[in-house]
């Protein structure tokens, strides 16, 4: 939910000590659903602006990303905005008070993940004009995460960087569009972020054109395998290299490398089942593979990606042509849930759900 709240039918609600800008119209609300089938919906954090992607941590928090960066004063806004909230989902007390995490720096974010053994935080931009960057934040010396240590963290703590991409032949890379074939690699390495809170120039705008790697739409992320998956949606004359409907990446943290997992031609006829364009929110399946909300043009699906990056058709939103959203398996793999963006409902998928072959 973007500007103030009164272009809105259905504000996330102002709840007393939960609230961060009474001006603004989203937030995150926790859904629990029991064995039973029960379900009960509570408000996480209200008064956020365009809450997107987020992203869950290893200890059992959500952190939820602001895809919108306007400062107080800006589209009735009384706070600044364009930056990551921790929700905690088991200690309502916890979430009193809302603090943004300053130090992942003020963007328009769109997904988050933490990398259990480093400790460093990897975000996404969606962003354009220019296109957006992938964030790598460093923690400081001795910073153990845990529950609600974040927000115990100075504005300024640790080092943000933006990423910047080698390929093969050691060249720059300036833009994820180049990639025109699954199983490109391309080394990775990280360039400090001047001005993290970007208080006269956005964070993109602060490096000059060989001094960082962009891609338009950077979307979901998920931790897996040891690494981050990072999704970049399409590429058309805002990207310099080829056209493309979805990529979703690979980063190695350990090598230090971003492989092209998935890469999905340009769809001729998105009104059509058939070929797929603009993944959006991904999860990895507990079966093997990649699970993806489509966020394109015409029909849109749930949709899955095997290893080798073959796709194929999980569900259909024959509601309407809104996004599928929030796409994530519960913790004992049973169930799908996913979101439809509008008008707002969750859906539970209870499979049969069956291992993917390696091929």
């Amino acid at each position: 939910l973007k500007g103030p709240r009164s272009r809105w039918t259905h504000p996330v609600p102002l709840t007393e000590g939960l609230v961060y800008d009474p001006a603004a119209a989203g937030g995150c609300t926790v859904v629990e659903v029991h064995r039973d089938g029960t379900v009960a919906e509570w408000v996480g954090i209200a008064g956020t602006s365009t809450n997107c992607a987020g992203g869950r941590t290893a200890w059992g928090t959500w952190l939820t990303c602001e895809e919108n960066s306007d400062l107080a004063g800006v589209n009735g806004m009384t706070k600044d905005h364009g930056y990551v909230f921790e929700v905690d989902p088991y200690d309502r007390r916890a979430n009193l008070d809302p603090r943004p995490v300053k130090a992942f720096g003020r963007y328009d974010h769109e997904a988050v993940v933490i990398d259990p053994r480093r400790g460093h935080a990897y975000l996404t931009e969606d962003a354009a004009k220019p296109n957006g960057l992938l964030f790598r934040w460093v923690p400081p010396r001795g910073f153990e995460h845990g529950r609600g240590k974040l927000r115990t963290l100075a504005d300024d703590a640790g080092v943000l960087q933006a990423f910047r991409c080698i390929d093969s032949r050691g060249r720059f890379v300036d833009d994820l569009s180049r990639a025109t074939r699954i199983g490109t690699v391309y080394g990775v390495d990280w360039v400090d972020v001047p001005d993290r809170d970007a208080r006269t120039t956005p964070v993109r705008e602060q490096f000059g054109p060989d001094q960082v790697t962009r891609a338009r739409k950077l979307e979901g992320m998920w931790w897996a395998d040891g690494g981050a998956y990072v999704v970049s949606s399409y590429a058309r004359q805002e990207s310099p290299g080829a056209s493309h409907d979805g990529q979703v990446w690979f980063y190695d943290p350990k090598r230090r490398t971003l492989t092209l997992k998935v890469l999905l031609g340009v769809n001729a006829t998105p009104e059509e089942d058939g070929a797929y364009d603009g993944p959006d929110n991904i999860t990895v399946s507990p079966y093997g593979g990649l699970v993806i909300a489509e966020d394109g043009e015409g029909v849109q699906h749930l949709f899955g990606a095997t290893e080798s990056g073959r796709t194929y058709p999980i569900a259909r939103n024959d509601l309407n042509d809104s996004e599928f959203t929030g796409v994530v398996f519960s913790p004992d793999g049973d169930t799908l849930f996913a979101c439809v963006q509008n008008p707002g409902i969750m859906v539970a998928i209870t499979g049969p759900w069956r291992r993917q072959p390696r091929r």
